[in-house]
């Protein structure tokens, strides 16, 4: 593996996790509703569930879609219904919290954002293409799927915490509960967005 390759592998690592999806969106809402601190175990959650669901492909699991492809359909359409009902809590979050100084909502925990990940769509669709694309057959293969794992847990955090960051700068500007209603309505509107550039 030369230079080319990392540099490769971390280019697509990076924007494939910038750019924006479900986890992106979630995360500029929950950095505008609960702040970047109480943010991070989401980041963590979505960097650990990234991690897992690209070790399981690298061993094996993304060959079930080969094998069965009906199976990715129904993983699609499990997802696309979670990620509906993840646009409406957000729309329909409680607005007042961040004038008042109350917590009545919770971020995401780490465990819930970990799991999540096997049911997003992005995230299927970056563990496919990453391990098709970069994982090298043979004695490099171990080498290589290190490198990937490493790339998305690195990388992967840094281009997250932007959008958390972001949200968190938001925040200053949601002091009027009739912005954060605004703001919650369009976070959910564009998650149902996302929803529709990946599997449309």
């Amino acid at each position: 593996m030369d230079t080319s390759y990392f540099v490769a592998l971390a280019m697509f690592a990076f924007i494939t996790s910038v750019t924006p999806g479900p986890n992106n969106i979630m995360l500029l809402a929950s950095g505008a509703q609960f702040g970047f601190h109480r943010t991070i175990p989401h980041m963590l959650g979505i960097i650990i569930g990234m991690f897992s669901l690209l070790l399981a492909t690298l061993l094996g699991l993304g060959a079930a879609f080969s094998v069965y492809p009906p199976l990715y359909s129904v993983l699609q359409w499990m997802g696309g219904l979670y990620l509906l009902w993840l646009a409406w809590k957000i729309a329909s979050a409680p607005v007042g919290q961040l004038e008042a100084g109350k917590h009545v909502a919770k971020p995401m925990s780490w465990w819930q954002a970990a799991l999540f990940q096997y049911v997003n769509p992005k995230a299927w669709m970056m563990s496919l293409g990453c391990v098709s694309s970069f994982a090298i057959a043979g004695d490099k293969y171990l080498a290589s799927g290190m490198s990937i794992l490493l790339a998305f847990a690195c990388l992967g955090f840094i281009a997250i915490s932007i959008w958390a960051w972001a949200g968190m700068k938001i925040r200053i500007w949601l002091t009027d509960p009739r912005r954060q209603r605004g703001f919650n309505y369009i976070m959910g509107l564009a998650t149902v967005l996302t929803l529709f550039m990946i599997i449309g």
